[in-house]
């Protein structure tokens, strides 16, 4: 079965930030992620880690601006730059990378061709350090209206052209099922091509079991494609959260 990573900006949102480590850890777990890092007490997490012996799965670069603008180039370049660090101290091999919202009046080729310029240049720095740079697409209809990239067929197509080993797509299955759905063919199809998964239920977006995607199956076909890596649970608890973590195993099991 996939390794499972707790969102921890999602789930135990009701504890101080560091103390939900230790409750991804009572709840038998492997491992957490959040989103940005730069305001985090990084210190105080690693500590829990050391304690807990949790992996951090992934968390955001940070940088001012859009990727669909050119002209944020250099600042997306800098943000990855600045984040390999502490990924680097705190264990990190997976960078998400978002691209903003669709620029008004610029023609979505320009936009597409920025976003892999973008990751061209960003790429090297995160090859030297063994670092995956996951680019991911968010639903447009519900959650991220205005977003530029809402479908993995774009997402995997971005990363053809940027054609580095460290670039790769991270395949929301909650914003893929919105989007697109399909999800299982277009999962396996593209199984190379990911690096990273966060998952949620649909419609709610609640722990598994309380919408429409059959987890169960859908994770059994990840691991038949060959997928080693971590699958993030970022979803929005509809009880508690050590109970949606218990619904999550059930679902599972």
């Amino acid at each position: 079965m996939a390794k499972l990573s707790v969102c921890i900006e999602m789930i135990f949102g009701e504890l101080p930030f560091v103390e939900r480590i230790q409750a991804v850890k009572e709840a038998g777990l492997p491992a957490f992620e959040f989103w940005g890092w730069s305001k985090k007490d990084l210190e105080a997490v690693r500590r829990a880690q050391d304690q807990t012996g949790l992996a951090l799965s992934a968390f955001c670069v940070e940088y001012e601006g859009a990727l669909v603008d050119s002209g944020c180039r250099d600042a997306f370049v800098a943000g990855v730059r600045s984040s390999l660090a502490p990924a680097k101290r705190m264990g990190v091999n997976t960078l998400i990378v978002t691209v903003g919202n669709a620029l008004a009046g610029v023609p979505r080729e320009t936009q597409h061709a920025a976003i892999v310029a973008g990751l061209r240049a960003a790429a090297p720095a995160a090859e030297d350090a063994g670092v995956t740079l996951v680019l991911e697409p968010l639903n447009t209809l519900v959650d991220h209206k205005g977003y530029y990239l809402a479908t993995s067929a774009e997402g995997f197509q971005i990363v053809d052209e940027v054609n580095s080993p460290a670039v790769k797509l991270l395949f929301d299955i909650y914003h893929q099922q919105i989007t697109e759905g399909n999800l299982i063919a277009n999962i396996t199809a593209g199984i190379d091509r990911i690096g990273h998964f966060h998952s949620a239920d649909v419609p709610g977006r609640y722990e598994f079991g309380v919408g429409e995607i059959n987890y169960k199956n859908v994770l059994a076909r990840i691991d038949e494609a060959g997928y080693t890596g971590f699958v993030g649970l970022e979803y929005r608890p509809s009880t508690t959260s050590e109970e949606s973590l218990r619904r999550v195993k059930a679902a599972l099991a």
